[in-house]
């Protein structure tokens, strides 16, 4: 059954039903997602990322409400990576709750997903749901990271604006670049500015800044100086500035070619994943029966490395062949 015309229209509940196909990996939901991919290409992808407690979903939250309250308000999206529950692998859905303003206005779509297990503060198929809202005819997708920590890398390539957030309290500026935050960062917010510390926090992540020689030379290659700000999203100060920067990053990027640049690599990256994913699949369901497993308990015994191993199933499947 095909969505496709259904979801072009407009229709909620069936966009909701892709979703959950794409995210199960359904051969249905990868048909209708191919279907639906020469609409996508026009959404301003927004990731929002940073360590746990410095108020990622509240400042979401704000932020589209601020931007849907505009004269001429941008239909917006919003897919919340959640942990994934230990005992049965769903979502906590946290997200959901914390962004309950948001319910009632038909020009925002919340989506939350389990990271099921996935490193980097993405799932493996998030890149695939921001296109099929990007299809669906969203002008702005958020993603908003698990909220791992020092994982939350991924997201620079599945978004086009990447904002990270810091909050008083929350660790050394300089752990944060050593992490790679900082380095990813198009933006950075130093949330809670309510909080006794957040002054200090702001300038020593401004000095990180400057001396992050990656963070620098970046500058000098695409041009954009990025902008350090302060927010408390429980009362919305701050927001206004954010919700500038952002469009200001957009312009910036289609204004100097940046914007094409970076589609090339998301998509080479989605690619990539994707093959290496499916090969694997596919080598290991080719293995004689028992083999598979016997290298694994090799491995565990600690009769072979991990990559010794694969390199004798490589060997013996192209000797097979």
């Amino acid at each position: 059954m095909s969505l496709v015309p259904s979801v072009l229209a407009g229709d909620r509940l069936a966009l909701a039903r892709l979703l959950s196909l794409i995210e199960n990996g359904t051969p249905e939901g990868l048909q209708n997602l191919s279907k639906l991919y020469h609409q996508t290409g026009k959404a301003h992808r927004v990731g929002i990322t940073g360590a746990p407690g410095t108020g990622k979903s509240t400042l979401v939250n704000r932020l589209v409400q601020l931007l849907r309250a505009q004269a001429d308000p941008p239909e917006i999206a919003i897919v919340a990576v959640d942990p994934s529950s230990p005992f049965t692998g769903g979502a906590i859905l946290g997200d959901r709750i914390r962004m309950r303003d948001l319910a009632g206005d038909p020009g925002i779509f919340i989506r939350s997903m389990a990271n099921r297990g996935a490193l980097g503060g993405l799932a493996r198929t998030t890149s695939s749901l921001v296109a099929a809202m990007d299809a669906a005819g969203f002008e702005m997708v958020f993603i908003e990271t698990v909220g791992s920590g020092q994982a939350e890398v991924d997201v620079a390539s599945a978004a086009h604006t990447v904002v990270v957030l810091d909050a008083p309290g929350m660790g050394d500026a300089i752990q944060a670049l050593k992490a790679g935050l900082l380095e990813i960062a198009d933006i950075v917010v130093v949330n809670k500015g309510d909080l006794p510390g957040a002054q200090t926090a702001a300038q020593a992540l401004r000095s990180a800044l400057e001396l992050g020689s990656a963070v620098n030379q970046k500058d000098e290659v695409d041009g954009w100086e990025i902008p350090l700000l302060v927010t408390t999203a429980s009362t919305g100060e701050g927001v206004t500035e954010l919700a500038s920067a952002i469009g200001d990053h957009r312009q910036f990027l289609q204004r100097s070619g940046e914007w094409t640049l970076r589609e090339r690599a998301r998509v080479e990256r989605e690619i990539g994943a994707v093959l290496r994913e499916r090969l694997a699949e596919k080598f290991i369901s080719a293995q004689p029966d028992g083999l598979y497993e016997e290298a694994i308990r090799r491995v565990v015994a600690r009769e072979i490395s991990p990559g010794a191993v694969v390199e004798e199933l490589i060997d013996r499947a192209s000797e097979e062949r």
